[in-house]
């Protein structure tokens, strides 16, 4: 059995929510010189340079990649053998990590981006709560999986429920229509999670954690599906709204495709859409 300190959690969240806000991972960054290097059109190379001049100062400088430091989104892969230490007066895993959140944001001087009701709109002025998302795994795997997601992107993103007749071509089609309807709004060369199968809600999930398993750029482990990412990409690629809008050859960075069992009347997808400020890091204990 595992034993975890609650503060261990907490002060980790805190540290890991500015780190992620503050320095771009190299496996983003290699996919942005790879894909800069592909890019013909002047102002869309342009558009590259200067993101690769964000992300250096931003590390050095200890400063948001982007004014929208996003909603503080957790996926929790938690060990059915691991127990915590509710120590420094911490309840519980839950409020470990939003406190964590809440400190992190304060300290890095990092936008707090969420409102207390989605209609009166009154800001928490925290940052949280944070939105977590639970799996449970056998062992004591403690994993701790961090993506900050902001509006510009998530306002693009779409779940639609499909007949299975409408088939590989109906999904793939879905995809990049979302992506087009997106244009210069989600800050491109975007990264798409794609989510196929479950129920409506579960589709969803799939399509974020598309965007939260793996490094940038990697292919599904099905061939299957590694083809389909790779034929998302091509189009995605070809639909010429580029670099944050200004036209070119790139406007994806990666297109991540994670599926599921679902009922046999239908076929649910999901798309989430991510900048190209791909803020993506995690920790494990």
């Amino acid at each position: 059995m595992k034993v975890v300190k609650l503060s261990v959690v907490r002060d980790k969240i805190k540290d890991l929510v500015q780190q992620a806000n503050f320095e771009l991972q190299e496996d983003v960054l290699q996919v942005i010189k790879d894909m800069a290097a592909k890019e013909e059109s002047p102002a869309g190379k342009e558009v590259f340079n200067q993101m690769l001049q964000n992300a250096a100062i931003a590390r050095e400088e200890k400063l948001g990649l982007c004014q929208d430091t996003g909603l503080a989104v957790f996926l929790v892969e938690l060990g059915e053998d691991v127990r915590f230490d509710r120590d420094d007066g911490l309840g519980s895993l839950r409020e470990a990590i939003t406190e964590g959140t809440r400190l992190g944001y304060a300290e890095g001087y990092l936008r707090k981006s969420v409102v207390e009701d989605p209609i009166r709109r009154k800001n928490t002025g925290t940052n949280t709560p944070a939105y977590i998302h639970w799996e449970l795994e056998p062992g004591d795997i403690f994993k701790i999986t961090f993506i900050a997601k902001g509006g510009g992107a998530e306002n693009m993103s779409a779940v639609r429920m499909f007949a299975p007749a409408a088939g590989q071509e109906g999904i793939e089609d879905f995809v990049v229509e979302t992506a087009d309807k997106g244009g210069s709004n989600p800050c491109p060369p975007i990264v798409v999670g794609v989510g196929v199968g479950g129920n409506f809600e579960y589709a969803a999930w799939l399509a974020k954690k598309a965007l939260l398993r793996r490094p940038l750029g990697s292919h599904n482990p099905d061939p299957f599906y590694a083809d389909m990412e790779r034929r998302l990409l091509e189009r995605i690629n070809k639909l010429g709204i580029g670099p944050q809008g200004m036209g070119g050859r790139i406007t994806a960075l990666a297109v991540h495709v994670e599926a599921f069992p679902c009922h046999i009347a239908s076929m649910p997808a999901a798309v989430n859409i991510q900048c190209h400020s791909h803020r993506v890091m995690g920790f494990e204990l």
